[in-house]
Formats: structure tokens, sequence, C-alpha cells
């Protein structure tokens, strides 16, 4: 591991810096809906064949090859107390999110740094208040005690393949270190880590006996003939999966911006990639004995050798040795155990969007197909002449529906357009409001939170 710069959590990194972080992979079983693979050099389908094969059915792939390794998906817990000002600010926030006029709705947002948060109209459990945007997912207690962290976090995936862990708790601590006080060290209420690999070795020429765990739970999954992967003890407080990474991408998670940071690893952009994935919650971190965000993260080699020494092992069952435990280890699996977790394990993207608005090619797919629906439904051909029909029937059909709610045209667009920028996190509506409506609204907002919270309420 890289010695500790003088920051708060160490591991500072700069734009050439490369990182073991890449992004959460949803449950294999939900992935696992169709076959993987695609030509060489096009983005991979589900439908595209393989190429790793010769004409005499011999693979030309190596025996093992690691693109990326590290952390896959990270959720911290902070003990301290919200600020009385915040909880005041929060409260009146959670309010308008759960009001029925949009325009309030629009300004439940809340800005800290350079993040602009979505407020959200309902708590879970313990937490009451839930802040999201692209990088974080915050819940938020009313007040600290020893029982409920102040916040729970969980970091994005995709924020975890543009910046270091350390990079993104040392941000998060400034965060949330500017609306609390007696903040303590953030803790690892789950970590998963993970190897992206390619490899010769048939993930499927194995029988569950092979796999000597702890675990109870051993699937085996496929789609149509195709195998696709194994889970090993999920729901427990460890979980294992290894699983086609390439098919989880293509038909479920549409996390493309892995493809570019495995090429630059040397995959040949069509061949599978195969994901082995260890899933700890704060349970087994604590069973190990490690305290702390700074002590887990550098542990991280101590804790990938526990999972795939002591918790789980993929073996060369012997028949004549009734010991399972003194089987021989797999080839493959010694090499996945060996990961030099001291070393970095893949390139940082270093770009991110903080906000959620949808891509321009998103954009442009789905609005061209709204309009040639309308314009095969009219029976129109000519784009100048379809694009100014829908124009005219989008204005009335909408302006009939702001008549309704009371609005005029403009007022029923712009709370529209508010509801999305709030979602997308990309600007304070509020600072689009007049100064005498911002003002009556803060005036409003401030007196009756703060009876609220003197009340008690």
């Amino acid at each position: 591991m890289k010695s500790k710069s003088d920051s708060k959590h160490g591991k500072r990194g700069n734009d050439d810096e490369i990182t073991s972080a890449v992004p959460f992979s949803p449950d294999v079983r939900a992935a696992h809906t169709a076959e993987s693979g695609t030509e060489q050099g096009a983005l991979p389908s589900n439908t595209a064949p393989n190429n790793s094969i010769d004409s005499n059915g011999v693979s030309d792939l190596p025996y093992f090859q690691a693109l990326r390794w590290g952390v896959d998906s990270l959720y911290v817990s902070y003990k301290g107390k919200l600020s009385l000002e915040m909880t005041i600010t929060l409260r009146r926030l959670k309010e308008l999110a759960q009001s029925q006029r949009p325009s309030d709705v629009a300004v439940a947002q809340l800005k800290i740094g350079d993040h602009i948060f979505e407020v959200k109209d309902k708590g879970t459990g313990l937490f009451a208040f839930i802040l999201e945007d692209n990088a974080f997912r915050i819940h938020i207690a009313k007040s600290g005690s020893k029982a409920v962290p102040m916040a729970y976090v969980k970091i994005s995936s995709q924020y975890l393949t543009a910046r270091t862990p350390w990079e993104i708790v040392e941000e998060l601590d400034d965060l949330l270190a500017s609306i609390s006080h007696d903040m303590e060290e953030p803790k690892v209420s789950r970590i998963d880590l993970f190897v992206d690999f390619v490899s010769s070795v048939n993930m499927e020429s194995w029988d569950r006996v092979a796999w000597v765990t702890r675990a109870h739970q051993i699937n085996a999954y496929s789609v149509s003939g195709q195998f696709t992967g194994w889970t090993i003890g999920l729901g427990g407080a460890i979980g294992a999966r290894l699983y086609d990474k390439v098919l989880e991408v293509v038909t479920q998670s549409k996390k493309e911006y892995l493809f570019p940071l495995w090429k630059k690893a040397g995959w040949d952009g069509s061949t599978r990639v195969w994901r082995l994935e260890f899933e700890l919650k704060q349970e087994a971190i604590s069973q190990l004995k490690i305290k702390g965000f700074d002590a887990v993260m550098e542990h991280l080699g101590s804790i990938w050798s526990y999972a795939t020494t002591e918790w789980l092992r993929l073996t060369e069952p012997n028949a004549a040795d009734a010991t399972r435990s003194r089987w021989p280890t797999h080839p493959l699996w010694a090499l996945l155990t060996s990961i030099g977790w001291e070393e970095e394990g893949g390139q940082l993207s270093r770009t991110f969007p903080i906000s959620r608005e949808p891509g321009r090619d998103w954009l442009m797919t789905h609005g061209l197909s709204s309009l040639t629906s309308f314009m095969a439904a009219q029976g129109v051909y000519d784009f100048d002449q379809g694009l100014a029909l829908f124009r005219e029937e989008l204005y009335l059909y909408h302006e009939e529906k702001a008549f309704l709610f009371g609005q005029s045209f403009s007022e029923y667009i712009w709370d529209k357009v508010a509801l999305k920028i709030r979602q997308y996190n990309r600007a304070m509506n509020a600072d689009q409001l007049s100064e005498q409506e911002k003002n009556a609204k803060r005036l409003n907002a401030a007196a009756d939170a703060y009876r609220k919270a003197s009340d008690g309420e």
C-alpha cells in the first residue's frame, strides 16, 4: 500500500494515479438474463459471438489475466450530532418534498460544498432524512445516539471508478462536518472486494463439492444452456459471487464505463470478463477485529486472504481423501488468492458527473422515438412538417393540463423542468425564483421550522 500523506485519511491521488476502486455489481441472479460476447472492436452485446476460440476449438486466452481489482461497494457510517440549524433546514425541506405543489417539491434541495442534493420526501428506519446525488446517498438521523449513527452513506459505484476510497471518504468527512459536530471517524458498514479477470478456464468445469466453504448455500446459474456464474453464502455476513460481468453490464446495470478501463488493462473488447467478488458486512468486519475506515483500507490484503483461504476455497476434489480441507487448491483459485493488494488494481477514470441527468444519446434517442411515433400516427413522413405538428399538439395538450391545474403554460413548464433539475442535481431551483418569492419562502420556512423544533415536534 502507499504510505499515507498529510491528508486526513491518507492515500490522496493525482491525475495519473491508478487505484483498485471499481463499481458495485447487482445480484448475479438478476443479472444473468442472456448470453454475452461481441465481435472484436464492437460494443459488447448479448447476441454477438465470443471470439476467444479458434477454428480448432482451442482457446487463445491466457490461463489467467487480472484486469482490475479493488473496492467494489462501500458503505460508511458516522457517529456525531446534527446541528440544530441543519435539523431545522432538513425538516422544512422534507416537508416541501412532501408537498402536493410541484413548485414546492422542486426546491427540496440542499447544497453542501460542490454537491446539490435532492432531499427525499421520506426517511427510512431510524433515519429521518435522505439526501442523494450521483456520488452519495446519505441517510441522516434526527439526532445522534450511541445506538444510531448520525449518518449512513452509500458511495456511488461509479464514483469508486473515478476516485480512490481515501479521497472519497475525505471529501465525505468535509461535507458532513459542515452540518454536524462531535463527528467521529467513519466506520465501514459494508465493503465489497473484487477481481475482474479473463481466463481460459471453464467456470463450470467443477461441481459444487469443489467449493470448500463455511457457507451453507452454493448456487450455479445458466441461461439457455450458457453457464453464467456461482453464488456462495449470499445473505450472510460474507457472501461471494463468481459471474460473467460483461453479461451483467449489457443486460442489467448498463455500467459501460467499465469497458474502457478493462481495455486499458488489455481486454480485447469481446472476451467474457469474469468477476470474483466478496461482500463483507459489518458483522464480518468486526469478527476480523478491524475497526474504522483507515484500518479496513490498510488491511484489504488480509481481508481478501481470509475470504479466499479460510472462508472459501476452490479445490480439486480427491475421492481418495475424505478430509476436504486437505484437497489441493485449484490453480485458478491460487492465482486469484495471490492478487497483490499492496499494488494498485487498475486505472482511475478521473471523470465523474455529480449530476444524474441522462446522456445525450438517451435524450436524442427517446426524443426522436416520441416524434416518429407521433408522425407515424399522423401519417407524416417529412421531418420539419412532423416536428411542427408535434410542437403544436404538444403545446395544446399541456396547455389544457396547465389550465386544469390553475397555472399558466409557462408556470406549468417551469414546474416540470424544475422537478427534473432537482432529480438530476443540476442546479438550485430556488436561485431561479424572484427575490420576493425567495424571501417569502425563506421567512415562512424558518419561522415555521423553528417553532416546530422549539416545540419538540
